[in-house]
């Protein structure tokens, strides 16, 4: 109530239908006035809380969050296992953090290009890091925001009351993908054992019916084209940035950003609190910190050729890679002993026309979570928003800022103009990588070590995904004093 004589001691804000009351800056409240203010506030508005959370309310926090170093493709992990690569984040995971093994609950991961033999590859990936037989463990498919999705059902089973310390990541090779024989080759393998009983020469007529040269030449390779549309991610990309006025140039400019944040927060020591070294190194072979507009420039079109707009620079490269986050109830985080980074309040999962849409969902999402939190972008202090292609980030902030857009689709609100000045600004996807099951992740980590450094209040993350999916969360930055 702005009326109230108390409304300038305490800070209010929305989230869920539920007022929040910021009290931190009050240090000597003690109980009996706390309860005096909440039973006011219950007979003027109805449901409310303190920030600082009751202990019959759960609350799920980022406590840490580690990854190995993103790489290209066919590089420093081609000899690797995805099952390892997520094995060795959640190592790195637990001995950066000082976690017991006996404190897990459980442990989810997110994973796109499945090996068939780690199907779960979560419980292989815990198994073999050591954590007990008894912890449970599930895998997530989500395409790009698959660790989005672990990290945020982490959060769901902590308020739920399922679990209080959960690591959830991801992991993607595309170093070692599963490539398939030939359909029929297939069937007639499958068929051999019957045919065996009828004799060998029965067996080899079995194997040599048909062509087998072109069995054997006619392997299926993992589709890089959307089952539905049948059409690939950078030619929706392109067509989305030419809906939206998004120029060549504008996409370059953006990529060379990129690169050169991710190489100033390498040498800066940004990520040495959050890259477990592999063999002893924390480089990212992906980041061209020399890229300059004239160098990206000159690519010639990847995917609509002639005349199209995205390159194999202002495109998110193939990647390997593996990262771990450390999710806790907070109750639970403090009697550990941990100072949280995070709290994670609010988030999204929606979808949209794959057809027309296929990378705006982090248009929808981040409308919805500002709309529930009642927020607005001059809120957000730190954005970390998925570069699958600098076209479609750019893409989307337009339409965030579009008031027609707006019109037809959020009834006239708009989502708001993002402050470039506050976005990626450690690196993104374009120059750090996109390994599609461990970029969730990196996100969480990123934003809620951001939040701490940079002593902003909250964070939005926002990410796109094949089939017109889309993900955002926002997290509030804990205190610690």
């Amino acid at each position: 109530n702005p009326n109230h004589n108390l409304h300038n001691k305490f800070h209010f804000h929305k989230i869920n239908s539920l007022y929040v009351i910021q009290n931190s800056n009050i240090p000597k409240m003690n109980t009996l006035s706390k309860t005096a203010l909440r039973s006011h506030f219950l007979s003027t508005y109805g449901k409310i809380r303190f920030a600082s959370t009751s202990s019959s309310q759960r609350v799920a926090v980022v406590v840490d969050g580690a990854r190995l170093p993103f790489a290209q493709a066919s590089t420093i992990y081609k000899d690797e296992m995805a099952v390892d690569l997520q094995r060795m984040a959640i190592v790195g995971l637990m001995n950066k953090s000082a976690l017991e093994k006996d404190c897990v609950d459980h442990v989810i991961c997110g994973n796109v290009i499945q090996e068939v033999r780690t199907s779960n590859i979560a419980r292989e990936a815990a198994i073999n890091a050591g954590l007990p037989n008894s912890i449970g463990s599930h895998t997530v498919a989500m395409a790009c925001i698959s660790s989005s999705m672990a990290v945020c059902t982490a959060a769901e089973k902590i308020l739920a009351n399922q679990a209080s310390v959960i690591i959830a990541g991801g992991v993607e090779t595309f170093s070692d993908v599963p490539i398939r024989l030939s359909r029929r080759l297939r069937q007639k393998l499958i068929q051999l054992p019957k045919a065996k009983k009828k004799g060998k020469l029965k067996a080899l007529k079995h194997m040599t019916k048909g062509s087998l040269i072109n069995d054997l030449i006619n392997i299926e390779t993992p589709a890089i084209a959307n089952y539905t549309t049948g059409e690939v991610m950078g030619v929706s990309s392109d067509r989305l940035s030419a809906k939206f006025g998004v120029s060549r140039e504008e996409m370059d400019k953006f990529t060379v950003r990129s690169h050169s944040a991710a190489q100033a927060a390498h040498d800066e020591g940004f990520y040495n609190d959050e890259i477990i070294p592999y063999k002893g190194d924390m480089a990212e072979n992906g980041i061209k910190g020399d890229s300059t507009i004239e160098s990206v420039s000159k690519l010639k079109p990847a995917f609509v050729k002639p005349f199209g707009t995205h390159t194999a620079a202002n495109s998110s490269f193939l990647t390997d890679g593996a990262a771990a986050s450390l999710i806790m109830s907070e109750e639970r985080a403090l009697e550990l002993g941990y100072k949280p980074l995070a709290y994670i309040r609010n988030w999204s999962f929606k979808a949209c026309d794959p057809f027309e849409e296929l990378l705006l969902g982090p248009t929808y999402c981040s409308q919805d979570v500002l709309s529930k939190m009642n927020l607005n972008m001059s809120d957000i202090g730190v954005f970390e928003i998925h570069e699958a292609f600098a076209g479609q980030v750019l893409s989307n902030l337009t339409a965030m800022n579009s008031q027609k857009f707006a019109d037809e689709n959020f009834g006239g609100r708009k989502v708001g103009e993002v402050d470039l000045d506050k976005l990626n600004t450690k690196g993104g996807s374009l120059s750090l990588g996109h390994p599609f099951g461990a970029t969730g992740s990196r996100l969480f980590t990123t934003a809620s070590r951001r939040l701490q450094q940079e002593g902003e209040r909250f964070a939005l993350i926002a990410a796109c995904a094949d089939g017109g999916l889309g993900h955002a969360c926002i997290l509030e930055r804990y205190d610690n004093n």
